[in-house]
């Protein structure tokens, strides 16, 4: 992967412009707030960079909401950043499991004309509780991202690299990620890409998401890198998926606003392209109408 640092980087650099608003219905000085425009990286989390948004827009609404939970909505749509997920163990028991959205993926998932700057209205009033949940500390995040990083692992290596990671690789991830330093979070994770040339990943770490196609949050299956000494594409990866993704018209998979040709080999895929917590987040966009 060495040679490929350069992606890497381009990856890891990869920005939205933003505009945020506060709600019209929740000023309360006689002269709305001016927007406040951020470029906010794709890989990261919303809760991770509104600090500065929430102290610009704090100050223009009533004292007694001040304490409030600031929470993001596009296009009448609540932006959430992250979803629960069931899952069940071979004793049957039920494991209810915290899925985080990153930026980028929001962005590629809800917006369809690419519109910049993304628009996003800003609240702290009326939290929708019952499609939202609040996120108390960075300390949330960090532990998702533990999690998926070892969820990671296991489909990839049986979870033996985190294993063997010392606790201060475990925050040479986390405070990469979190201060969005690309030599620090990288000197730990290519830990986590490494793999033999011959059998690569043991599975691809990968979610599909195809909202149009159905009701799940995403879907998710075992796919192997190499399989019967045939490097498998991301084309394989969708005949799999038992969806006809061509019945409303022509579709890309995109993953960091980017195209992705149906014969890009996985195993190059996952190395380049995953986001920090080592998953792929594909998304099937179809042509507005």
């Amino acid at each position: 992967m060495a040679e490929d640092r350069e992606i890497l980087r381009e990856i890891w650099e990869g920005r939205l412009p933003v505009c945020f608003t506060l709600a019209t219905e929740e000023v309360s000085t006689p002269i709305a707030p001016d927007p406040f425009y951020l470029m906010v990286p794709r890989l990261t989390y919303f809760p991770l960079v509104t600090d500065k948004v929430r102290r610009h827009f704090v100050r223009c609404v009533v004292p007694e909401k001040h304490d409030n939970e600031m929470w993001l909505e596009f296009e009448k749509f609540p932006l959430k950043w992250y979803f629960f997920d069931i899952l069940k163990n071979k004793y049957f028991s039920i494991q209810y499991i915290c899925r985080h959205y990153p930026i980028g993926l929001i962005y590629d998932l809800l917006v369809t004309n690419s519109e910049l700057p993304w628009q996003i209205t800003v609240h702290f009033d009326k939290y929708p509780d019952n499609k939202l949940l609040k996120c108390p500390s960075k300390d949330v995040v960090e532990s998702h991202l533990m999690h998926s990083l070892k969820e990671a692992d296991a489909l990839k290596h049986k979870n033996h690299i985190m294993a063997l990671m010392q606790e201060r690789d475990h925050k040479q991830l986390w405070l990469g990620l979190l201060h969005d330093r690309f030599d620090q979070f990288w000197s730990a994770n290519r830990k986590l890409m490494e793999h033999s040339a011959e059998d690569g990943f043991r599975y691809i770490p990968f979610r599909l998401y195809a909202p149009q196609l159905t009701s799940k949050p995403f879907m998710q299956y075992l796919v192997k890198s190499i399989e019967n000494e045939k490097r498998l594409t991301l084309e394989d990866l969708l005949q799999r998926a038992n969806l006809n993704f061509e019945s409303k018209g022509p579709f890309q998979v995109v993953i960091h606003g980017i195209d992705l040709p149906l014969e890009t080999p996985l195993q190059w895929i996952s190395e380049h392209l995953s986001y920090p917590d080592n998953f792929l987040h594909l998304c099937i966009r179809y042509s507005s109408p």
